[in-house]
């Protein structure tokens, strides 16, 4: 895996593989720190032992069999209420190169605010940390968790690429395809294509404009996700008005 060659500007020409460690994300914010990370640089592991997704759950990826790799990016360009167009701009970057490998399919669909899921299964999640200086991003870790060959899970509602297609893929070509994919959707963002990026994420959300049940302030409520606002809350009609939700609070039943 030490050997990439993504045709890309800058995103994973600086790469850092690493046998083994915690996080990723960790060692991208110590480079980034220390102001040893380049804009584009990339973090990879075969073996993380610390992983952690979303609301502070671990993420569970067995040795050498997935992708787990983080991107430092420096979008300074950004400002930092507009954090989460980021966040739909990766979140449209893995569901690119996914469908590249499982072809178009409206099973495959991004659960907000941005993992990725086949069906009512996860493939992989992401995990976005950003550093501000005043109202601007100084910069950004990308951490990425996509399950590749992995057979066998801890819980039912996971699967990967091996799981559905029945093939073995090689990591290191799906590794510099991401890496490129990745970018595209960054240079979109950058241009200021914002318009397109909240119209094509819409698109492909789990769950968009249908009516299924959630869990919001210890109440188990029934509704529709509508869209989100500026902030990237989610926005849920239910009982006859919009009510706008951030990650902590609503819960997918």
């Amino acid at each position: 895996m030490a050997a990439l060659s993504p045709q890309t500007l800058f995103t994973g020409q600086q790469l850092v593989w690493l046998p083994e460690c915690a996080s990723t994300n960790s060692e991208a914010q110590l480079l980034a720190g220390q102001n040893r990370a380049t804009d584009g640089c990339c973090v990879i592991t075969d073996k993380q032992t610390a992983g952690r997704g979303q609301r502070g759950n671990q993420w569970e990826a067995a040795p050498g069999e997935n992708l787990t790799l983080s991107v430092v990016w420096k979008p300074t360009f950004l400002p930092a209420a507009d954090q989460f167009l980021l966040s739909q701009a990766v979140a449209l970057a893995l569901h690119d190169w996914l469908s590249t490998l499982l072809g178009p399919t409206p099973a495959l669909r991004v659960k907000w605010p941005n993992d990725l899921y086949y069906g009512q299964q996860k493939l992989g999640g992401i995990l976005i940390e950003n550093t501000l200086s005043g109202p601007k991003i100084q910069h950004s870790i990308v951490g990425i968790g996509l399950n590749v060959n992995q057979q066998q899970f801890g819980l039912p509602t996971a699967t990967s690429l091996s799981c559905l297609t029945g093939r073995v893929y090689q990591l290191a070509p799906l590794a510099e395809r991401l890496l490129e994919s990745l970018e595209r959707r960054y240079l979109q963002l950058r241009a200021g294509r914002v318009r397109e990026l909240r119209t094509e994420y819409l698109a492909v959300l789990y769950r968009f404009e249908e009516v299924h049940d959630y869990e919001a302030d210890g109440q188990r409520l029934r509704g529709r996700i509508v869209g989100l606002d500026e902030a990237g809350r989610l926005a849920l009609e239910t009982g006859g008005q919009v009510r706008h939700f951030d990650l902590k609070q609503i819960r997918y039943l």
